[in-house]
């Protein structure tokens, strides 16, 4: 055993010195902006591409998985999941697969940022490193506000041309309408976010550690979020301009929480809409959207996007990392 003098400075080591351990993530640099928050000492081309691989992957992969899995059971338990047209024989267990197995990927989208760009995964969220949750609980009843004004708009439209109010502002009754409901309320906040970490989030993220401007990642992350979905002709304009808004929202309020609370109040009240009026089967079809439509996402994503952006500088909310941030990610992963 060597002397004191020759003593090792760490615990249980003596003789050669041990260096410290190098933390496996790293956070941005301070001021850095939302698009650009996959920029860390640690980045590397190859890490960004792998990873978005890597999500692409395990969105297809959860899909498949959590079908089989329902499927199997259904051939054990001697149910019909599916009718020959390959629409669900129970609209509700097909919302709950449906949203379920967009739900499980969120947690993908963050083994990705941990493992491949070896980052804290809260950077995908805000630039603050995490969910701003107060934020976030601020763009709800906005969301809620916006939303309504649009139903009201369109039901007052649909009067006055005596067009489309009945079927689509209907009611089947409680017994009908509650399990549904329930299931909505229960996955669509988990399905919501998910899809704006990955469209949002990601995609954004993914061209802003190559480019400067966030428009390629935000039009882009828009047409996936489209191709996602089932809709045609006026659908697919709708679907894409509010992906082109959200992404845009994201870069200019520094985080995903203003997008991710219109995209669950939208979703919960156009699902909770349709199991009220008993076309929840037709909703999960997606298909054709009439031009109509489109005045009310008019309206919800203008005095959305309008409220928003008052508040959010009213209340001065950060749309660049703070100088805390790279210590924060430090600390976090050490």
């Amino acid at each position: 055993m060597p002397g004191a003098q020759g003593r090792s400075p760490y615990p249980h080591v003596y003789g050669a010195q041990v260096p410290p351990s190098r933390p496996w993530t790293a956070g941005p640099p301070p001021g850095t902006r939302y698009d650009h928050l996959a920029r860390t000492p640690l980045h590397r081309w190859w890490r960004t591409v792998f990873g978005t691989l890597a999500v692409a992957f395990g969105y297809l992969a959860t899909s498949v998985i959590v079908f089989l899995v329902a499927g199997t059971i259904a051939v054990l338990a001697g149910v019909q999941l599916l009718r020959a047209d390959l629409s669900f024989t129970d609209p509700t267990l097909g919302l709950a697969l449906m949203l379920g197995s967009i739900a499980l990927t969120l947690p993908v989208v963050y083994g990705a940022a941990w493992l491949f760009q070896r980052r804290p995964p809260g950077t995908l969220s805000s630039v603050a490193g995490r969910i701003r949750w107060r934020w976030l609980l601020t763009c709800v009843p906005v969301a809620i506000g916006a939303g309504l004004v649009s139903y009201a708009v369109l039901a007052v439209f649909y009067a006055v041309t005596d067009t489309g109010s009945a079927e689509t502002f209907g009611w089947v009754g409680w017994e009908a309408f509650l399990a549904p409901f329930l299931v909505t309320l229960l996955l669509v906040p988990f399905q919501a976010a998910a899809e704006e970490y990955i469209f949002r989030g990601w995609l954004i993220q993914a061209f802003g550690a190559f480019i400067r401007t966030p428009w390629p990642g935000i039009l882009l992350g828009a047409a996936g979020f489209t191709a996602l979905h089932a809709y045609t002709d006026w659908g697919i304009i709708d679907v894409f301009v509010f992906g082109v808004l959200m992404g845009w929202l994201a870069v200019r309020t520094g985080g995903l929480e203003a997008a991710i609370a219109l995209h669950v109040v939208n979703n919960i009240m156009g699902l909770g809409i349709s199991a009220a009026s008993g076309t929840l089967e037709d909703a999960l079809q997606q298909g054709a959207v009439p031009w109509e439509t489109l005045i009310g996402t008019g309206v919800q994503l203008v005095s959305f996007t309008v409220v928003v952006l008052w508040l959010a500088r009213r209340r001065n909310v950060r749309t660049v990392s703070p100088e805390d941030t790279a210590k924060a990610a430090v600390s976090a992963s050490a």
